[in-house]
């Protein structure tokens, strides 16, 4: 079974070549369809890694580096692709998106300070992915994209932190049910090609800004500690 779910989590790299390949001919709603199965993918390998003991029963095969490999595929190459070939950002600016995007998150994906000790992140984590779908569905001015991707590019290395859905366990009972949302939202905002009037567009942005505020909040609001009986 451990050796299955690293079978599982390389599926990532086939969806992320299916993804690209839609890119290319520039079928959008397509590319986000397969991104949102790679998120799928990687929301449920991790638990399943911790279930099935994959260190101790296939060390052979580094899971955390072959998920790191797919999470640039599907998290950082393709989606600034995307944004680059679009037209959403024109000219310079795309040129500028698709450096900053591909050069920090390559520097970030390296960083052995990227996890914090509740297995939040340190940083933006790059899930350039989440920002690019919800760029497509609302459509704002290049120049709004273009600061939206400076300035998380910066947080990456600042220490601002963003919780994992899944592992960080304060507020979990929120975070991974606004997670399932999310990619809920976002499936359906691909599949109706992104449709203006769509309702799944006002739900991407809520739980998107759920999903990248919550660690700063956690960060401002103190937890509370538990009374010892």
């Amino acid at each position: 079974m451990a050796y299955f779910v690293h079978l599982f989590t390389a599926t990532g790299a086939v969806i992320a070549m299916l993804a690209m390949l839609a890119a290319v001919e520039q079928k959008w709603s397509l590319m986000f369809l397969w991104l949102v199965v790679a998120f799928l993918v990687d929301g449920i390998d991790g638990p399943l890694a911790r279930r099935f003991e994959v260190k101790r029963y296939a060390p052979q095969i580094d899971g955390v580096l072959l998920d790191l490999i797919i999470d640039y595929l599907t998290y950082v190459f393709v989606p600034a692709y995307a944004l680059f070939k679009s037209g959403l950002l024109p000219g310079w600016t795309g040129w500028t998106a698709i450096i900053v995007i591909t050069f920090a998150s390559a520097l970030y994906f390296a960083d052995t300070r990227m996890k914090t000790k509740d297995n939040s992140f340190a940083g933006f984590p790059g899930c350039w992915n989440m920002v690019a779908i919800v760029m497509f569905a609302l459509s704002p001015g290049f120049w709004t994209i273009l600061a939206v991707v400076v300035t998380l590019s910066i947080a990456m290395f600042t220490p601002l932190k963003f919780i994992h859905p899944v592992r960080t366990e304060r507020w979990r009972a929120v975070s991974l049910p606004m997670a399932i949302a999310w990619t809920f939202f976002a499936g359906w905002a691909a599949w109706q090609d992104f449709h203006p009037d769509s309702w799944a567009h006002w739900g991407l942005v809520v739980t998107s800004l759920y999903l990248l505020c919550a660690g700063i909040l956690q960060q401002i609001i103190p937890e509370r500690r538990r009374r010892m009986a």
